[in-house]
């Protein structure tokens, strides 16, 4: 599918280019092309000009400025052009030759005769590279030719630059839309392998409770006959399974519904500190009989806007992970502090260090520093994920540390707009 998008991406940028660059040498094109065509119709009226008053070719081609003769140094253009006068009957009078242009007068006439037998007033000679020009003034009768073969060469020649040019920038663009696009991609491309993982650790752990509550259901019909006292650890096995089913569940459809960005609907002034110590309550009777240390110091007074049903559940992951992997004999910290008016909240623990290799992935879905261990806990890795989704959705941060000689800490840190003192309610 990437590989497909990638593609995607980099023949639509490819199109696009390519029209620009088209647009652009055909416009740069025609503009060359009819200053061409204004060019030689220029030198031919020119042309007729210098036949009509009878002045040498020695004076700049292009506009006339009023006011200002023209001078014989000034030279003349250099598309190849002479003029002819010629009579009612289409026979020549007189021929002028133009700088650059040589003609007999057998030529001259069989031109003229080709030009008037189009009888248009203009055009080009078919057969040949010439075109022409008709003019009539004061009953005389004139017609100018030019040589548009040396246009014709410029035209083919800058055309010839245009398309090289074209293909040059494609091939450039080509290797710069393959990078943008690797560059581009790489958060989809992330996104979606994590997706695929997402779906196969979700499918296995369903599985799991799927395949005890399909054996247990096997055993049940089986025995149909037996009391239903003794049918009661395979019902209370299907029972389990089904819960642990279910707690999966709700957890996936949490993280899916905080995946969705909406904002919550449950945003209220929270009293975070009393809600820190009202979730360190049911954890002290799990710490005794863990052999657990558990002490707090917590600051009075702090609250924060969001949802206190999610703060609640972020604070007890927190606090249920901690306890866990205490160790025996272990300790367990909640500090709860402003800092810079900003709320802290920090869950430390001993026991064993999380190694280094595992922290950048402790908050992803499924994932298990110890998959032993979690399992054996009743765990599927979405405890810490689902943290860090209710953070980010009050729009604050989670980070952990973790060493042997410090212990492994996770600090929780909550955006300074939303932090209030509740100074006159307490």
């Amino acid at each position: 599918m990437i590989q497909a998008l990638r593609r995607k991406f980099i023949a639509t940028n490819m199109l696009l280019v390519s029209i620009v660059l088209i647009a652009v040498f055909s416009i740069q094109a025609f503009s060359v092309y009819s200053q061409t065509r204004i060019q030689i119709r220029q030198a031919q009226e020119l042309a007729l000009r210098v036949l009509l008053r009878e002045d040498p070719f020695e004076f700049e081609f292009g506009p006339h400025h009023p006011g200002r003769d023209r001078k014989p140094e000034d030279g003349f253009p250099t598309v190849p052009v002479f003029s002819v006068e010629i009579g009612e009957d289409g026979q020549l009078i007189s021929v002028r030759e133009g700088p650059g242009s040589t003609v007999t007068w057998e030529t001259a006439q069989e031109l003229v005769d080709k030009a008037l037998s189009r009888s248009k007033e203009q055009g080009r000679l078919s057969g040949s590279t010439l075109s022409y020009l008709y003019r009539e003034e004061n009953g005389r009768y004139f017609l100018a030719f030019s040589d548009v073969s040396v246009v014709s060469s410029s035209l083919r020649t800058q055309l010839f630059i245009s398309i090289l040019i074209c293909l040059l920038a494609l091939a450039v663009f080509y290797v710069i839309s393959r990078f943008l696009a690797r560059l581009s991609l790489q958060p989809a491309e992330k996104a979606w392998k994590q997706q695929r993982q997402f779906v196969a650790d979700a499918s296995h752990e369903l599985k799991t409770p799927l395949t005890v509550i399909l054996a247990n259901t096997g055993i049940l019909l089986e025995h149909r006959s037996d009391m239903a006292a003794e049918q009661t650890k395979w019902i209370s096995y299907i029972q389990e399974e089904a819960q642990r089913m279910k707690a999966l569940v709700d957890d996936l459809l949490f993280l899916a519904k905080n995946d969705s960005a909406a904002p919550s609907a449950h945003l209220a002034l929270v009293r975070l500190s009393e809600l820190v110590t009202g979730s360190l309550l049911p954890f002290e009777s799990v710490a005794f009989e863990s052999g657990v240390t558990l002490s707090e110091s917590v600051s009075p007074g702090i609250t924060i806007l969001g949802d206190a049903d999610q703060l609640r559940r972020l604070i007890i992951i927190l606090i249920d992970n901690a306890v866990k992997y205490a160790g025996k004999s272990g300790s367990v910290t909640v500090h709860l502090e402003l800092r810079q008016d900003m709320p802290y909240l920090t869950v430390h623990n001993t026991g064993a260090p999380i190694p280094p290799q595992h922290l950048p992935h402790l908050f992803d879905r499924f994932y298990r520093a110890d998959p032993a261990r979690n399992r054996s806990q009743g765990g599927y890795g979405l405890g810490l994920a689902i943290a860090k989704s209710i953070i980010e959705s009050h729009a604050g941060a989670i980070s952990v540390s973790s060493s042997q000689e410090a212990g492994t800490l996770f600090t929780v840190s909550f955006p300074k707009k939303s932090n209030t003192k509740m100074d006159a309610e307490t």
